[in-house]
């Protein structure tokens, strides 16, 4: 009797272990908005990434790190009436936080190596799970990086390190989610019936979500979803008339609140308009010189990825076109920055 080759089950195994660090992300970056809605961010003022895992067990260690907090510009200057039982209430936030970052490091590096003592890594695939794992510990040092920017003079991130630490959420996301996907369907990597109209088109809808994705890191870091609650006009009208007040003119699409809220607006229908087209292009009825319906559907699979991406930190809602499986969709207007508005 001719052996069964084992390695499609291994690969399944793994596929299920990448999906396992993808829902765990995908809970980091909910608990990250809720770290910055809480006003949580800057309630640890060092890192230590060995023997942090440890909260305070003692009213004297709370005291001491207290007392670090009471030395920060956000306490200096934001939380005088603090006391140690207020303080707590935000410090186990961002405690929560760091934690579940170091979970995750050790969810993935643990399997990794049992998969590779087994033999149950693929060659071409152990430098993709490499890099997942590096990417990861270079999130950790720049949400590190983040939080340092606001502990110098003025109680408040980087709006430039915020965007940077969230985007970089989103690309490790993506990359895992990806690989998995890979992994169950191995054949569907490549398909050269697609048109590459359509392999072109799903490419660039997902640089746009990324691009969006991006957008909404800059309305969060200058809590621009504050000034404008309007929609869609803003203080009533279509654009704003102080979209270019800044000089250089570059700088507003930057640091003007207006801009910066308009531009992720206009990004955000945008996408949405343009998923809604590569899925009613995926799923149309085969004819010729087109894809094959079951070519289209694993295209438009392959085109909702991104679609996944955005929705890891928006509250996305159901788009109500047929697709396969019928996926959640990405319309919003400003979902991200409700969740990553407030200061850390």
């Amino acid at each position: 009797m001719r052996d069964i080759d084992p390695r499609p089950a291994h690969e399944r195994t793994l596929a299920l272990w990448l999906l396992i660090c993808c829902a765990m992300i995908f809970a980091m970056v909910v608990l990250g908005g809720v770290t910055r809605l809480t006003g949580s961010g800057l309630s640890m003022v060092q890192w230590d990434p060995i023997f942090g895992v440890v909260p305070p067990l003692s009213q004297a260690e709370w005291q001491t790190v207290f007392d670090q907090y009471r030395a920060s510009p956000e306490y200096q200057k934001v939380n005088m009436h603090m006391e140690v039982e207020d303080f707590k209430s935000i410090y186990w936030f961002e405690f929560a936080h760091r934690l579940l970052g170091r979970t995750i490091g050790t969810v993935f590096l643990l399997p990794f190596l049992y998969f590779l003592w087994r033999g149950w890594v693929r060659r071409p695939l152990i430098p993709k799970l490499v890099g997942m794992f590096v990417l990861g510990g270079l999130q950790g040092v720049l949400g590190w990086y983040m939080v340092a920017s606001g502990l110098v003079d003025n109680p408040h991130v980087s709006h430039y390190r915020l965007t940077a630490h969230l985007l970089l959420a989103f690309l490790i996301y993506g990359f895992i989610f990806w690989t998995a996907l890979d992994l169950l369907q191995p054949s569907r990597a490549t398909d050269a019936t697609l048109r590459p109209r359509l392999r072109t088109g799903a490419w660039l809808f997902l640089i746009l979500v990324m691009v969006t994705v991006s957008s909404g890191g800059l309305v969060a870091g200058l809590k621009a979803g504050f000034a404008y609650s309007t929609f869609p006009l803003m203080d009533g009208h279509l654009v704003p008339e102080v979209i270019f007040l800044l000089e250089p003119r570059w700088r507003n699409f930057f640091e003007n609140i207006a801009t910066v809220q308009f531009d992720h607006r206009l990004l955000a229908t945008t996408g949405a308009a343009r998923r809604c087209h590569v899925v009613v292009e995926c799923t149309s009825p085969p004819h010729r010189a087109a894809p094959t319906r079951a070519s289209a559907a694993r295209h438009g699979r392959r085109a909702d990825r991104a679609g996944y991406l955005h929705t890891a930190t928006a509250c996305a809602h159901p788009t109500g076109i047929p697709a396969s499986g019928r996926r959640l969709g990405v319309v919003h207007a400003h979902a991200v920055p409700d969740a990553w508005t407030a200061e850390p």
